[in-house]
């Protein structure tokens, strides 16, 4: 036989409950604001990172004294990093580069009145040392006239993983576009 929580026992089984449902629905919200800053980023290109998953130790709960704003500076200004040094890498490139193997992408559907065209990019490396990848997507239209072309940078891309970002162009929204590998170039 289930025998009540001391909280249900205590405050009767209705009002548990409802404190539960009002704590839930507070924690919610509170997460949804701080995810949400509401400002556009400037700029055709933005980007977000993933890392296949690697069992490790969760990190130690410490306050931060950095604000939301100045993590949004930071990893703005360390993606920016990482896209000048992947196209300085593409400079020199002829062809499609070193890496083009080791490289995907999928556009992302279009939802209407969307500001910018996205793909999702992901690079495998296969090799068996961190290494920096340069990637140049471009989005074309169906006649192949390429509308823009986004570079980005992985940086210490983990050997036998794979991580992946969002190629975001701003030129190619409104458009039927399908995004495609240009170039791309292990370091």
């Amino acid at each position: 036989m289930n025998q009540p929580s001391p909280l249900r026992r205590a405050l009767g089984g209705r009002t548990a409950r409802r404190l539960t449902t009002a704590v839930l629905a507070a924690v919610i919200v509170t997460g949804a604001a701080a995810c949400n800053s509401g400002a556009p980023s400037p700029g055709t290109a933005r980007s977000t990172r993933t890392v296949s998953p690697e069992p490790h130790e969760s990190p130690s709960a410490s306050a931060s004294p950095r604000t939301q704003g100045d993590f949004e500076a930071s990893v703005s200004a360390e993606l920016e990093r990482s896209r000048q040094k992947a196209a300085k890498q593409l400079e020199g490139v002829q062809g499609q580069g070193n890496a083009i193997k080791d490289v995907s992408v999928n556009g992302l559907p279009i939802a209407t009145g969307e500001e910018f065209r996205s793909a999702l990019v992901r690079v495998t490396n296969p090799t068996d040392k961190a290494s920096f990848y340069a990637v140049r997507v471009e989005f074309v239209d169906a006649s192949g006239k390429v509308l823009d072309s986004v570079v980005l940078g992985f940086p210490d891309a983990p050997p036998g993983r794979t991580v992946s970002e969002h190629a975001n162009s701003r030129k190619a929204a409104g458009v039927k576009t399908f995004p495609r590998i240009a170039q791309a170039e292990r370091g």
